[in-house]
């Protein structure tokens, strides 16, 4: 059964509730000048969120809990409350990398922390204008609210859990970046090539049609069911390099009807950087 409320909007609809009081619009574009992009141009009446700023707490450290760990709940609180996020709220989230880039990691917080009526634009910010939504560049103004949260209510593994479950057959450890990464061919971002070995590698970019839009509720549950098969959603670990572009599947996940397993919000960048057992091209 799907779930009541779809995580993803398409463009068409979005340009329909634009004017709707509860919509809270937000741009979650991230890397190297995502926050002059915004200010130069966003979707008309988009707020803003920095991945590293708002929906991480950078450490100096990645080994311990990698790239991207979690803010604690009190700065996520501060967060939602100074870009005016209710609990009543309808946000929308959008990126330029349909969900990969940052706005699929929001939508995994905020579902988190049970706030239900949470989208990601499918498509991203490039459909949305090309279907003619408004851009602007003008400073957004908006009333801060409160928004008080007290607990992660998905579920996550750590690096200890991770160890167990790559060699226990009932268990399932999903890594979703490319290929190459996966393989040990080529690695951007962290500081050695490989994955972790037990792991399997299931691209995030197949949950996307040739067009870079979702593929089908239905085409992904037929996906996900086949590779999942009989195995309980409590023993399925999902990750990725920091643990962003990981939220993406969770989103395609939850999109096909199927349960949200758990995030390895660590991933990669904290495991190739602790003492554990790695797959490399050396390794092979």
């Amino acid at each position: 059964m799907l779930h009541k409320f779809s995580p993803i909007i398409n463009p068409e609809e979005l340009i329909e509730l634009k004017d709707s009081a509860e919509i809270v619009l937000i741009d979650a574009r991230a890397g190297i000048n995502a926050e002059e992009n915004y200010k130069n141009e966003h979707l008309k009446g988009a707020r803003y969120v920095d991945l590293n700023r708002d929906l991480a707490t950078v450490e100096k450290a990645p080994a311990n809990g990698g790239r991207h760990p979690l803010p604690s709940l009190e700065k996520f609180s501060e967060v939602l409350s100074k870009i005016g996020i209710s609990p009543k709220s309808h946000v929308i989230i959008y990126d330029d990398k349909n969900g990969s880039n940052a706005a699929a990691r929001f939508w995994w917080m905020l579902r988190a922390i049970g706030h239900e009526k949470v989208r990601v634009l499918n498509g991203g910010i490039q459909a949305a204008i090309k279907l003619g939504f408004k851009t602007s560049s003008e400073i957004e103004r908006f009333d801060a609210t409160e928004y008080k949260v007290s607990e992660w209510k998905l579920a996550v593994a750590d690096i200890e859990e991770v160890e167990k479950a790559r060699k226990n057959t009932e268990n399932i450890v999903i890594d979703v970046r490319d290929k190459n990464r996966f393989d040990g061919l080529t690695e951007p971002l962290d500081l050695i090539a490989g994955h972790i070995p037990g792991a399997i590698n299931v691209p995030f970019s197949e949950n996307l049609n040739e067009d870079g839009f979702y593929k089908s509720a239905e085409e992904l549950n037929k996906k996900y069911s086949a590779l999942l098969s009989d195995t309980k959603p409590d023993n399925v670990i999902v990750h990725c390099g920091s643990g962003v572009t990981a939220c993406h599947t969770l989103l395609a996940m939850d999109y096909a009807g199927i349960e949200i397993p758990k995030l390895y919000i660590g991933s990669w960048s904290e495991w190739s950087r602790n003492d554990r057992e790695m797959f490399t091209q050396k390794t092979e």
